[in-house]
């Protein structure tokens, strides 16, 4: 097996197309953070709990999927590629699984609406992993060069912002164009469903990935590449500190529009709100791009989402009415954690580089497994107990809030949140693969593919 380690120089065409893929996936994204819930809870009149433990109960499969299905993809061999072959033929079946999300039969049971919203987000989260996993190990393979992944994310990150942003902000105007929320969920799933699929489609159909990393051979045992993965010491770092800061920030996600709409009295401006904040994560992407050349990736994540944590912090003191203040909060909370666009993605290709030469396997989509699955643990967690942080405080969908139920908002949206970011800003701070040991690692596989091709 031979993988080449030499730095590798993208063009800007390819960056684009590669970023192209991230627009739906955004969209869709954005949508289900911020409003999943509330679609459950406010047009389909679900209770809180019984949703929340619903997408629980969904991600036991993910407990799974993930990890396999980045294994899966390692030990693919197809002339279309590892990971191309998995966008291309899971783009129509993902269309479909997002417009399902968004519809729930209505006068179904509790039993058969627990069912229903299990079961269709398990088939969205299937099909999510096969197109996804594949699709973000490709930041790992299409360079290895330090500074490159990280212009690589960029640019998916430039393209993939505005769409979150959409799906964020013009979800709710999209869907007040209609009598019925119901209806007007249903499209938002049909539209945001289609536009995944040909982002994909016209990505995978453009990039072209490397001939020897076609050729290489994944770990045979997908139990024996978990393990390794969890022996890897930089990536137990990072797995740790980012499920923390992202459980903390879809905390935060998953209750901006209930926090705007009742706390502030603010509903036509939660778009506004949070499309400010995106358009501030889209202008900081170049910003972070150039710390990341002046300073190691760890501390600078860290000092992004310190900023976003500081937000959220001072957003338990906007007082129980309209204010101008939550704009200027939205603009710091939007510089913050543009950060995390960036950082987490391009960290995790360089811990693979530190297991090939480890291990001399390439298990790029194992790693990108892993992480996925703690990216939808965290939010999954966060969804649950949103529900019953909801349900607990007495939230009742579409009146006035009660001062109790207000505080299980206002506590779960800044101050806890606030706090476990905090917590987890010193391990990235001790982060251990900068870019001086990340070039002794390039250097070390250099010299291993050189004696692979010697012996070959």
């Amino acid at each position: 097996m031979s993988v080449s380690a030499a730095p590798q120089k993208l063009k800007a065409k390819t960056k684009w197309l590669y970023g192209i893929g991230d627009i739906g996936n955004a969209l869709v994204n954005s949508s289900l953070q911020f409003f999943l819930m509330k679609f459950y809870t406010d047009a389909a009149l679900i209770l809180p709990v019984l949703a929340g433990n619903a997408l629980l109960v969904g991600k036991i499969w993910d407990a799974i999927n993930d990890p396999l299905f980045g294994w899966l993809t390692d030990r693919t061999n197809s002339k279309i590629g590892k990971r191309r072959v998995f966008m291309l033929f899971g783009a129509i079946p993902l269309a479909l699984s997002v417009a399902l999300l968004w519809f729930v039969p209505p006068g179904l049971s509790q039993v058969m609406t627990f069912v229903w919203i299990a079961g269709t987000f398990i088939f969205f989260d299937s099909v999510w992993t096969l197109t996804n996993v594949p699709y973000y190990a490709l930041t790992s393979e299409l360079t290895d060069d330090y500074d490159e992944r990280s212009s690589l994310t960029v640019y998916r990150m430039v393209l993939a912002t505005p769409a979150y942003l959409i799906g964020a902000a013009l979800t709710p105007m999209i869907v007040g164009f209609f009598a019925v929320q119901r209806t007007g969920f249903a499209v938002i799933g049909i539209v945001y469903g289609v536009i995944a699929a040909l982002a994909l489609l016209i990505s995978a159909g453009g990039l072209r990935e490397r001939p020897n990393v076609i050729r290489s051979e994944g770990e045979v045992n997908p139990i024996k590449s978990l393990k390794e993965a969890f022996r890897n010491r930089p990536f137990i770092y990072l797995f740790v500190v980012y499920f923390i800061v992202n459980i903390s920030f879809a905390f935060a996600k998953t209750l901006m529009a209930y926090f705007i709409e009742y706390q502030l009295m603010m509903k036509d401006a939660i778009s506004i709100a949070l499309g400010l904040m995106l358009i501030c994560v889209t202008i900081s992407l170049p910003i972070w791009k150039w710390v990341s050349t002046k300073m190691d990736k760890g501390p600078a994540y860290a000092i992004g989402m310190g900023m976003g944590a500081v937000a959220l912090r001072v957003l338990w003191f906007l007082p129980a009415k309209p204010t101008v203040l939550i704009y200027p909060i939205m603009v710091l909370a939007g510089f913050g954690f543009g950060a995390n666009w960036i950082f987490p993605w391009a960290m995790i290709a360089d811990v693979a580089d530190y297991d090939r030469v480890k291990s001399g396997k390439f298990r790029s989509g194992v790693y990108y497994g892993v992480w996925g699955l703690a990216t939808k643990i965290s939010e999954a967690l966060a969804l649950a107990a949103v529900g019953w942080v909801l349900t607990g405080f007495g939230y009742v969908p579409n009146i006035a809030q009660t001062p109790h139920a207000l505080l299980g908002i206002r506590l779960f949206f800044s101050i806890v949140p606030a706090v476990g970011i905090f917590v987890g800003l010193p391990l990235l701070f001790k982060y251990p693969l900068t870019r001086k040991s990340h070039a002794e690692i390039k250097a070390k596989l250099l010299a291993m593919d050189a004696a692979a091709k010697n012996d070959a």
